[in-house]
């Protein structure tokens, strides 16, 4: 098909594909072609240069055709504008052998407009009648429907005979379907047509057209993108091939303002272009301005005058509000369109002028000052990198990164350079995500200075890098630690790098899980006394061996935290909440966790800030018995890291989700998740994770009444009667070691542990682990005792916070009150625990109370339902595609859900349906009954998008 061509145009059967994101507006023209195809009606298209009216006509030029409707399509085109019915040539060319079924002064009057005839030009009305007669009598054989692209280029004489016809359609069946850029002329009288506004792309539909088109765009790259373009399709689809291949992948910084196609200049440069100078001048300080246009309108102000902006106003390319102090382009690509029709030398000049108006500014100054000198400059280069640092501060680590590398291309001393590009690589690993980018200022770093030494900065960088690709944790550990021992016996070390080479030495610590390797990071720490840090100091004891460490920096943690709702450094939220892991305390950093979750998805928070958010979170809302939103964020927080090659990182949510299928009873899942895990820890030298994997592994085992296998995976860390040495995680496998070792009649193990937890003091560290101490107690204590000790631990303060666990307890005092005959407590005990498990779709620990509720004679325990269990249907249709052998994958490709979605509903579905297991699906559903409730129609099937998570 040629939509740039006129005439008649044939299709087969077959419509194009499915166009992004216009569903409602194809199902709009399809109602209009379906009345237009019987009674006659016209349409109007309007929207904005390069929303898709064209792709649109196209579409619904293939709807037509599939309907059987004859079309006939014309298009304004610009340098025929001035050429008399050049536009109703293009159109009724087809029908030029039925004009002789017109009377002869029609016939006359169509063959001397169109060409095909001498003779006097026929009067306005007349040719008018003639053109409406004309298509009238052609839709009489069959339906006719004429498509007018680009309506304010048509020649005025055309467009006055097209708009004549148009309003005089009822009764026909002739369809006129026109498009026209919004607030532009023309002389194509629509009067009172009904009109269709084509709107620019929402969020979800410009993603996916771009990650369709574009797979291998760097995030950061596409949310650029998809800012700039503002769901405008042709922008969404020209301006990536604007970029370099390195700024695809972010490798290279993008520009401040981003480069236009040739196709793009031409929708907004002509205008630009034929603007007076001062105009152009004032509205080019605008698109170099980052403050929204108010440091553009005092340096308009001070050059030009404002009212020199008229006529880009009266041509609606910006909107001036003086008032407000705003200035603003209609669209992004118009700000693009301004800088490529600059030159150079009015770029600097602009920059120069913007940063004499901003002197309260020093970020955007020293910015506007960077581009607007020529070769380097050690002044100008040294205020862009304190405005690095300022930004830094506010969490933005993409401008610090973009003023370090300019920073860099001003220094005249090479190593300065090389210190500046490798902090600007270590923002990139540590905040931004861009790790190729960060690989790629590092080599650039060492180029330029060969023979020094790697500064702190690159060391970080490396290490980060390093565990990313090869995984080497220990190596990586040795790197950085031997850096900051080299680093400590400098006078001129900067102490800014050496705090944050410390953070990430203790993340290594932690990954190694081995006790010797916390050495060097202690003996650094204590260096740096008097001047050590707040957080630093609480994170090396809580995140080290909090059984031992952590008492003494819990009330100075706890005094930080109450001031936390006030913080707004998102490095500094996630390094409280880091601090506040073990000693679960991450309830009072949750708003800052979620705030920094929400900058974080609409790109205003650097990713690895995000992805840590997300971790705590996962954490949190697991002890806090919220799991369905666990799922969710784990499916975020995966994607995340796959999108930005954090390709370590991912094992914490795959953790979680190892986790999360074994407290929802899917053992099979559960245990393939970790197993895969220890291999992937193991071949790393990373034991930190598999200290963290036995946790996941203990509780399956639990979750299966397999007390053997529970206590066997717990002592792999935790010998009974001591809590492990700098293995945090061994606080929480503790109660489940008790548990395991008294189910398995190992009671002097099991009593042993539960002293332990005492001994080692870990009630003082937080409401949780008291709960777990006192009930590790109460469950291994004296037949005459027991009923006194678990009393104490379940009253408790702050219990309910800790669902799960509260619930454990409560079984375990349940099953012992039954086996001591106390009939009436144990029931009091195991429904209350029931209810509880049910809450959280805790499947297998509810199967264990509905069994001792049985025992003690109730046959429908309370918290056990026995209604016939209900799914919605898209839980249904997931249930059976699963029964029926498909693989989550599979059901995802078929329901247009991904297979982490898929995974999420399924551990929905294992508790309702009161199965622990995949392979029980089949059975389990033949009990359903046959129609499902309306509502939450699974994706695919009700013609609506699918969950994108």
């Amino acid at each position: 098909m040629d939509i740039q061509g006129g005439g008649d145009v044939n299709f087969g059967v077959e419509c194009p594909a499915q166009l992004v994101g216009r569903d409602d507006d194809l199902a709009l023209i399809g109602a209009f072609l379906d009345e237009a195809s019987v009674n006659g009606r016209a349409l109007l298209l309007v929207g904005e240069p390069g929303v898709g009216k064209t792709v649109v006509l196209d579409e619904s030029i293939a709807m037509a055709a599939a309907r059987g409707i004859r079309v006939l399509r014309a298009g304004g085109v610009e340098f025929e504008a001035s050429v008399a019915y050049s536009g109703l040539n293009q159109l009724l060319f087809p029908l030029r052998e039925s004009f002789g079924e017109l009377s002869d002064v029609h016939r006359e009057a169509l063959e001397v407009a169109l060409g095909f005839g001498g003779g006097r030009p026929p009067n306005r009305l007349l040719m008018s009648n003639a053109a409406l007669l004309c298509v009238r009598n052609a839709a009489v054989r069959r339906p006719l429907l004429l498509v007018v692209d680009d309506l304010p280029w048509l020649d005025r004489a055309s467009a006055t005979v097209l708009g004549f016809v148009a309003r005089r359609l009822a009764g026909s069946r002739v369809g006129f379907l026109g498009a026209a850029r919004s607030h532009t002329g023309s002389s194509f009288e629509g009067g009172d047509l009904p009109d269709h506004e084509l709107r620019p792309l929402d969020g979800t539909a410009a993603s996916e057209l771009v990650a369709r088109r574009f797979p291998a765009l760097a995030p950061s790259v596409r949310q650029r993108l998809l800012s700039e373009a503002r769901g405008n399709p042709l922008a969404l689809l020209e301006l990536p091939q604007a970029l370099t291949s390195p700024q695809q992948q972010a490798v290279e910084s993008l520009p401040a303002v981003l480069p236009l196609t040739q196709r793009l200049q031409a929708l907004f440069a002509s205008r630009i272009s034929a603007l007076p100078e001062a105009c152009r001048n004032i509205m080019l300080l605008a698109a170099l301005d980052r403050s929204g246009g108010r440091d553009a309108l005092r340096a308009a102000a001070a050059c030009y005058g404002l009212e020199s902006v008229a006529p880009a106003e009266h041509d609606q390319l910006v909107h001036v509000d003086e008032v407000a102090g705003r200035f603003e382009f209609r669209h992004p690509l118009i700000r693009s369109a301004v800088v490529d029709v600059s030159t150079a030398v009015e770029r600097r000049g602009a920059h120069r002028r913007l940063a004499e108006v901003m002197g309260e500014h020093p970020e955007r100054r020293a910015w506007h000052l960077g581009e607007g000198v020529v070769g380097p400059d050690e002044h100008v280069a040294q205020r862009l990198e304190e405005a690095a640092h300022l930004a830094q501060s506010r969490g933005d680590a993409v401008g610090a990164i973009a003023s370090l590398t300019r920073a860099a291309d001003l220094s005249l001393n090479s190593v300065v350079r090389a210190s500046r590009l490798a902090e600007a690589a270590y923002l990139g690993v540590d905040s931004v995500g861009e790790l190729l980018s960060a690989s790629h200022l590092l080599d650039e770093a060492r180029r330029t200075n060969p023979a020094g030494g790697a500064s702190l900065h690159a060391v970080i960088a490396t290490a980060i890098l390093l565990i990313d690709g090869d995984g080497d944790v220990l190596t990586a550990h040795k790197l950085l630690a031997e850096a900051i021992e080299t680093s400590a016996k400098r006078a001129d070390a900067p102490e800014k790098a050496l705090v944050e080479a410390l953070y990430t030495l203790l993340l290594l610590c932690w990954f190694a899980g081995r006790r010797e390797l916390w050495e060097p990071a202690f003996a650094a720490i204590d260096r740096l006394t008097p001047n050590v840090p707040e957080s630093l100091w609480i994170l090396s004891r809580t995140y080290s061996d909090p059984a031992r460490m952590a008492q003494a920096a819990t009330p100075v943690l706890d005094a930080l935290l109450d001031v936390v709702c006030d913080e707004t450094d998102p490095t500094r939220i996630v390094r409280l909440g880091a601090a506040s892991f073990y000693l679960d305390r991450l309830p009072a950093t949750r708003d800052g966790h979620w705030w920094i979750v929400r900058e974080g998805r609409e790109g205003r928070i650097a990713v690895r800030r995000h992805v840590a958010a997300l971790m705590h979170l996962c954490h949190d809302t697991f002890h806090t018995g919220r799991w369905d939103t666990m799922a969710e964020l784990t499916n975020e927080g995966a994607r995340l890291c796959e999108e930005h090659g954090y390709r370590f990182f991912i094992w914490y949510f795959r953790h979680a989700r190892g986790l999360h299928a074994a407290v929802r009873g899917d053992h099979e899942a559960s245990q393939e998740v970790t197993d895969e895990l220890m291999r992937w820890a193991g071949a790393r030298g990373a034991r930190g994770v598999e200290w963290v994997v036995i946790h996941a592994r203990t509780l399956n085992y639990i979750g299966q009444s397999d007390y053997e296998a529970a206590y066997r995976e717990a002592i792999v860390h935790n010998e009974p009667g001591t809590i492990a040495s700098h293995i945090p995680h061994a606080m929480w496998t503790s109660f489940d070691l008790v548990e395991a070792a008294f189910k398995t009649e190992r009671t002097a193990q099991a009593g042993a542990h539960a002293a332990a937890m005492r001994e080692a003091d870990l009630p003082a560290l937080s409401t949780r682990l008291a709960l777990l101490t006192a009930g590790a107690g109460a469950m291994v204590a004296d037949d005459d005792q027991f009923v006194d000790a678990f009393d104490a631990a379940l009253a408790l303060p702050g219990n309910p916070r800790w669902p799960f666990d509260f619930a454990r307890v409560r079984l375990a005092y349940g099953e012992r009150l039954r086996r001591a005959r106390a009939t009436a407590g144990a029931r009091l005990q195991l429904s209350a625990a029931a209810e509880i498990f049910e809450r959280l779709g805790a499947q297998p620990w509810l199967e264990r109370a509905g069994n001792e509720l049985r025992a003690t004679g109730i046959s429908k325990p309370r918290g056990c339902t026995t209604t016939s269990p209900v799914l919605t249907p898209q839980q249904r249709v997931i249930a059976e595609l699963a029964g029926s052998g498909l693989t989550n994958k599979q059901i995802g490709e078929r329901l247009f859900l991904s297979h982490r979605t898929v995974g999420a509903r399924l551990y929905q579905i294992y508790p309702i349906l009161g199965i622990t297991s995949r392979a029980a699906l089949r059975d389990a559903l033949t009990a359903l009954p046959e129609d499902p409730p309306d509502g939450d129609m699974p994706a695919g099937l009700s013609g609506q998008p699918g969950d994108g998570t």
